[in-house]
């Protein structure tokens, strides 16, 4: 308190109290200057009626700010409540110079004793208005969940099925579904800077795989973690420098969690993006596990970021831990601008023998294991990925990649399609496959209202192109759409419908469809 600032527009009777705590509570709003001369202010002269007095309140009492840009802007009208509030600021200093032994002139307090009696309704209103903002905010700091920490929440249900003869098949097992997912995170912050998230998860999705006979009909959300509440993530993000910051954590740490997805706004978001597993974003960033990522920015808008994580990096046990089992590491440079964004990415994962999912569960059942199950297998990824926001209405994404898997180790390996038929076939040390895939999405935020989103998908899931043990002679197509119709800021129900052409890379199998209808709770 101490400071009258230069008069507001006339509040109304709602933004009274907001606008009285700008007035006369200063000392912590940056947004204004101290002043120590009343020459400071340019809008000031000392031909002006008020100069004396101004100089007075500033030179003597200290009870005046000006805006940042050195003005006073004295012209404008102001009420008696914010000529109130001024004497009120003034009232705060003077009591604190007298009870510092400081001397204040006769004729100051003759003046500051009248104003008060005339003002007098007003000060009480204010004081009264300020006695209760008081009052609520020690209610809000006894009841408040944590003065560092706050909960973020999202609630899926989601009622799908698949249509269309399973992956060499002649019928269609799979029922309607109705299935949960719930995420509770728990944000903390201990310098305002940075984050730590834990999260709390649970869902009851069963495997839709073993009867359809593929991964590509997977929805980006399909927890299947039987109603049982997990910790599958604990992530923490804190600056290092004014362009350099840290990422990581001991579980749960994807590449969603280290970089950029490079995706327009909100596609990425399992409540409010697109549904699909495979076309929610880029299958390189499904990478996860224990590890940390260096985010650098070179210069505006260019950002080169580095991660490594571990798939079992709590496992102690031979051919586990942080460094000697699953492990993927990643480099990305990515531009960021307003309306668009591009990136180039490079990773390197690791799979010991009997651990191999190369695509993440994205794709068909070879790509995922080119080397069968029992073949350590690494694989290089080559990837480019962006947006760009053609009109507010409308904007374009898309990824693509090209992987290099390599075996490591000979010897017998199964090899199991999505009918779970067994089929054994010798593989040779460094034996390689090749393996792409691609997208290209087309979205149209608030399209029939604000907060809704439409979008169409068009994709090449994960398919081997050659291989030293098993090609693929076909490669599927996914043909998506959906419609997120917002019902409030906190609600939002989803309907949509994916085709996969040609499942399992093989223009045998029938048609697959998927249908949904994802309602999300975010708060």
């Amino acid at each position: 308190m101490g400071e009258i600032t230069p008069a507001l527009a006339a509040p109304d009777d709602n933004q009274l109290v907001e606008q009285n705590q700008q007035i006369y509570l200063l000392e912590s709003n940056a947004s204004m200057s101290q002043l120590t001369s009343v020459s400071q202010l340019r809008d000031v002269e000392p031909t002006d009626w008020a100069y004396q007095a101004l100089q007075t309140l500033v030179e003597r009492y200290g009870c005046i700010v000006g805006y940042p840009n050195q003005t006073y802007r004295g012209n404008r009208a102001i009420t008696r409540y914010e000529f109130a509030a001024g004497l009120n600021a003034c009232l705060n200093q003077i009591e604190r110079l007298i009870a510092s032994s400081e001397t204040v002139a006769r004729e100051d307090l003759d003046a500051i004793k009248r104003l008060t009696q005339d003002f007098e309704a007003e000060l009480a209103t204010l004081r009264g208005r300020v006695d209760d903002i008081e009052e609520r905010t020690a209610f809000l700091e006894d009841h408040q969940f944590s003065t560092t920490t706050k909960l973020l929440g999202q609630v899926i249900w989601s009622v799908d099925d698949t249509f269309g003869d399973a992956v060499d098949g002649d019928n269609d097992d799979t029922q309607t579904r109705l299935a949960y997912r719930i995420r509770l995170n728990l944000e903390s912050s201990f310098t305002g800077s940075d984050v730590l998230r834990t999260r709390l998860q649970v869902g009851n999705f069963d495997a839709i795989a073993p009867l359809t006979g593929t991964n590509m009909v997977r929805l980006n959300y399909d927890d299947d973690s039987d109603n049982q509440v997990q910790i599958p993530h604990l992530w923490y993000f804190t600056p290092l420098t004014d362009n350099i910051a840290l990422r990581g954590g001991p579980v749960g740490i994807g590449y969603t969690d280290l970089v950029d997805t490079l995706t327009p706004p909100g596609i990425a978001d399992d409540g409010l993006g697109i549904p699909s597993k495979f076309g929610e974003y880029n299958p390189l960033y499904r990478r996860g596990g224990g590890g940390a990522g260096i985010n650098w920015q070179i210069i505006d808008n260019l950002e080169l970021s580095v991660g490594y994580v571990a798939g079992d990096a709590n496992n102690p046990e031979e051919g586990n831990g942080l460094f000697n089992g699953t492990y993927h590491a990643l480099a990305q440079l990515a531009w960021k601008g307003e309306n668009a964004a591009i990136g180039f990415a490079y990773s390197h994962s690791y799979y010991p023998q009997g651990k191999t999912n190369l695509m993440s569960d994205t794709g068909s059942f070879l790509a995922i294991q080119p080397f069968g199950d029992n073949i350590a297998t690494s694989g290089d990824f080559y990837t480019v990925q962006g947006f760009y926001q053609i009109t507010p209405k409308f904007q374009i994404h898309g990824w693509g990649g090209y992987v290099q898997a390599r075996a490591h180790g000979a010897g017998l390996s199964n090899f199991v399609d999505g009918t779970e038929v067994v089929n054994t076939q010798f593989v040779n040390d460094d034996d390689s496959a090749d393996i792409w895939y691609g997208a290209v999405g087309l979205t149209f935020p608030d399209l029939g209202g604000e907060g809704n989103l439409g979008g169409i998908l068009v994709g090449l899931p994960p398919f081997i192109t050659e291989s030293d043990v098993q090609d693929e002679s076909d490669h599927a197509y996914h043909l998506e759409t959906f419609y997120r119709f917002r019902l409030n800021d906190n609600i939002a129900i989803t309907p949509g419908v994916w085709a996969v052409i040609n499942p399992e890379n093989d223009s045998d199998n029938a048609t697959q469809w998927v249908g949904h209808i994802r309602t999300s709770f975010n708060f």
